[in-house]
C-alpha cells in the first residue's frame, strides 16, 4: 500500500512536528540528509526564512545555486522526510551532489517512504523546468540504490571522491519516468 503523505514547504505551522523531526536525526546520531536538516531550528522562523530565501536565490553562499526544500508530511501531520532539490547543477553537484537529496527519518524507515518522497521530488523538479534529474547515493546505501531505480534512475558513470568514496550517479529522464508510468506521452 502507498503512503498517504504529501510534500509542502517549510512552514512555521509544522514548528513542534518538525523539531521532533529534527531531534529524532541527531540522536541517531546519522549524517543528517539532506543538508538543510542539519540546520540549527532553535530559531525556527529564521531558518524557515533562510530555506525560503534560498528558493529565490536570495543571500547564498558564494558557489550555491538557488534550491527548494520541501518536508514529507502524513495525514497526522507528521514529518517523515525532507528533500532538498537543486536548481542546476555545479561541476561538484554533477559529480557527486545532483539535482535531489532526500531523507527519511530513522523510525519511519523500510514504510515505502523514500520511494514516495523521490516520486514526489522529480514532479516538483519537473515544476522548476528540470527534465533530466541527476541523483546519487554512495556505492554502500544499497535502499538508495533501490529506490533511484524503482523511480527510473538509469546508472551512469560512478564518482569517486578524494576520500575513496564511491558515488553511484543516475539520471531520471522525466519523459521517460511519465511514459513508463503511463502518465503522459513521450514527446
Amino acid at each position: 500500500m502507498e503512503p498517504n503523505v504529501y510534500l509542502t514547504r517549510p512552514t512555521i505551522e509544522l514548528k513542534s512536528e518538525y523539531l521532533s523531526f529534527y531531534q529524532e536525526w541527531k540522536e541517531s546520531g546519522e549524517e543528517m540528509v539532506p543538508w538543510v536538516i542539519s540546520k540549527d531550528p532553535s530559531n525556527f522562523q529564521e531558518m524557515i526564512q533562510f530555506l525560503l530565501d534560498s528558493e529565490k536565490g536570495i543571500n547564498l553562499p558564494e558557489n550555491w545555486v538557488p534550491d527548494s526544500t520541501f518536508w514529507l508530511v502524513n495525514e497526522l501531520n507528521k514529518v517523515v522526510g525532507a528533500v532538498n532539490i537543486r536548481h542546476r547543477l555545479t561541476d561538484k553537484l554533477f559529480n557527486c551532489g545532483g539535482h535531489i537529496g532526500y531523507g527519511i527519518r530513522p523510525s519511519e524507515r523500510r514504510k515505502g517512504y523514500a520511494t514516495k518522497l523521490l516520486s514526489l521530488s522529480l514532479e516538483k523538479a519537473k515544476e522548476l523546468g528540470i527534465h533530466k534529474v541527476l541523483v546519487v547515493c554512495d556505492e554502500g546505501n544499497t535502499a538508495s540504490k533501490k529506490t533511484i531505480l524503482n523511480n527510473g534512475g538509469v546508472p551512469d558513470s560512478d564518482y569517486i571522491e578524494e576520500d575513496g568514496n564511491i558515488v553511484k550517479r543516475f539520471w531520471v529522464e522525466q519523459a521517460f519516468r511519465e511514459s513508463r508510468d503511463g502518465i503522459g506521452k513521450n514527446n
